[in-house]
């Protein structure tokens, strides 16, 4: 045991349990904390210009690396204002611990009135965390920061919060600091593995369908194995991208955005392998038999009844699969020029949207093929769910079913800070990008060096033109007043270009990504058709 403040304890077990950057921004009752980060220089600290950014920061640190991402924010006002973004976390099954302020201990349910105090202030976040508690003694720090560590790297990944007076940051206690625990990833029964087996060993046509679980498991390689035994193509979820490379023959690229046909009986697809995804889509299904592989329990059988249940870790699962089908039967032969002809099929029943499909392949063409794209609520944002190449995991982030808008550029600046030698670009509108644009300063203070293309209508655009269609060209609202953004940049310190077309935007792109500073690029585009429309 040590003396030593809670402060001090807070930042040790962190350090301990592998944090090595923070997101946050200081206030009064975090003091004590951020003395006890002071002396430990082997975290780094980020200083962000809003609290709601601290946990999108986080949450793209977490998907770009597969590590923890960690956020520190004062209580109340402070934590409320991180909620959306932890929503997306939620949404996302992003492993983000939030470390908060609370009010004085003694004060804590007195509802007096304190500076920044919110009773119940862990009910009020309960539906976007996995888990939350209160830290009230020095000696309490070690066990509480363990556990969290524990629920953020065991089951279905999902934002914790640790929250704790600034009393208990600043008294000297007796401390025990711990050592980390290793994730223990939790593979299905083996009754269920060899019923899932003997499912898709009697398939004649499966077909995979792959959501952000694969992701979240390291499981892209075990997947592609289990796809190449199988011959059997593989669709992903928007969450899904690069679970699979999209160079690969066996990868049929992602579901639309509505009624895709892909598991229709027309294409013969008998059984269904859904790995890591919730289903929401099951009603694109025709009958067919599914396999869902999923760690969290809840979600197996939830979206669609005639359901074998494959409860495990993705990845592990995935691998004890295939070593169970390999003794029922061999691998299949080559399947490559029928699934390129329902490629083809597919591609041909997509309607193309412009000018939507001309910018996402200029973005395409302009990034490496390792680059990270977060892709923001915007027309083309919508769009490259379904129609953007991705090659890698972990190069592709959504806001999942949260679909916050101002998430995409601080989601993008942690991607950068957890990737610093891959090439990380934002698409985002101009509305969404104004939520947050105040960031850009905290990208020039900490050489975040992120290219945010802005496509920019001067209007919330897929509400306007949603509103002048089922409002006899009737509009409220979604007009916007926007500041020169290349101005904007400028001022700020960073890089600001307008590119007028896919041609210069995908010109400007690579030259943008050969800056050594941030980057705005402004798009300037008119109204655009609906990234949603589809044949008939």
């Amino acid at each position: 045991m040590v003396k030593m403040t809670g402060g001090q304890a807070l930042a040790k077990s962190l350090y301990r349990e592998g944090v090595r950057v923070i997101f946050g921004l200081p206030g009064v009752q975090l003091y004590h904390m951020m003395d006890g980060l002071y002396d430990e220089p082997g975290i780094r600290f980020i200083t962000v210009r809003h609290e709601q950014a601290t946990a999108y920061m986080a949450d793209g640190y977490a998907r770009a690396s597969g590590e923890i991402g960690t956020a520190l924010v004062v209580p109340g006002p402070g934590l409320l204002n991180t909620s959306s973004a932890l929503s997306t976390a939620y949404s996302a099954s992003s492993p983000v611990l939030m470390v908060t302020g609370q009010i004085e201990r003694d004060e804590i349910g007195g509802d007096r009135g304190m500076l920044h105090e919110v009773n119940d202030q862990i009910d009020a976040i309960k539906p976007v965390t996995k888990w939350a508690k209160r830290i009230l003694d020095p000696a309490e720090v070690p066990e509480i920061v363990h556990e969290a560590f524990h629920n953020l790297k065991n089951g279905r990944p999902r934002p914790v919060e640790i929250e704790i007076p600034p009393e208990t940051l600043a008294e000297v206690g007796e401390v025990e600091l711990l050592e980390p625990e290793a994730p223990r990833p939790v593979a299905a029964p083996s009754d269920q593995i060899e019923a899932a087996a003997e499912a898709l060993a009697s398939a004649a046509k499966p077909l995979i369908w792959a959501g952000g679980g694969v992701i979240s498991s390291e499981g892209s390689a075990a997947l592609t194995k289990l796809a190449e035994f199988l011959q059997a193509p593989v669709v992903t979820t928007a969450e899904g991208k690069g679970a699979i490379s999209d160079h690969h023959p066996l990868s049929l690229g992602a579901l639309w955005l509505r009624n895709d046909t892909i598991a229709k009986k027309e294409f013969g697809h008998d059984v269904i392998l859904a790995v890591g995804t919730r289903l929401v889509t099951s009603q694109w299904l025709d009958g067919q038999k599914v396999v869902q592989i999923d760690i969290d329990p809840e979600e197996i059988g939830r979206g669609y009844q005639d359901t074998l249940r494959v409860e495990g870790d993705a990845k592990l699962t995935m691998e004890n699969l295939l070593t169970s089908l390999s003794t029922k039967t061999k691998a299949r032969e080559d399947n490559s020029v029928a699934i390129e002809a329902q490629k083809s099929q597919r591609s041909n029943d997509i309607i193309k949207v412009e000018p939507q499909t001309e910018l996402l392949e200029a973005v395409r063409k302009g990034m490496p093929e390792d680059g990270i794209l977060i892709s923001g609520m915007t027309q083309l944002g919508y769009y490259s769910r379904a129609h953007f190449p991705v090659y890698e995991p972990r190069t592709f982030i959504t806001s999942s079913y949260s679909g916050n808008l101002g998430y995409a550029y601080p989601t993008a600046l942690g991607a950068k800070v957890a990737q610093p030698d891959k090439a990380v670009v934002c698409i985002s509108g101009d509305g969404g990008f104004m939520f947050n644009s105040q960031e850009m300063s905290t990208a020039v203070a900490h050489n975040i060096n992120v290219v945010v293309v802005v496509f920019n209508d001067n209007a919330y655009g897929n509400v306007k033109r949603d509103q002048m269609n089922q409002f006899s060209g009737r509009t409220i609202g979604v007009e916007l007043h926007n500041p020169d953004f290349v101005k904007l940049a400028e001022a700020y310190g960073a890089r600001g270009f307008v590119a007028n077309g896919p041609v210069e935007l995908e010109a400007t792109l690579k030259e943008a990504l050969t800056l050594d500073a941030p980057v705005l690029i402004e798009v300037p585009v008119g109204p655009m058709p609906s990234p949603f429309f589809r044949n008939p």
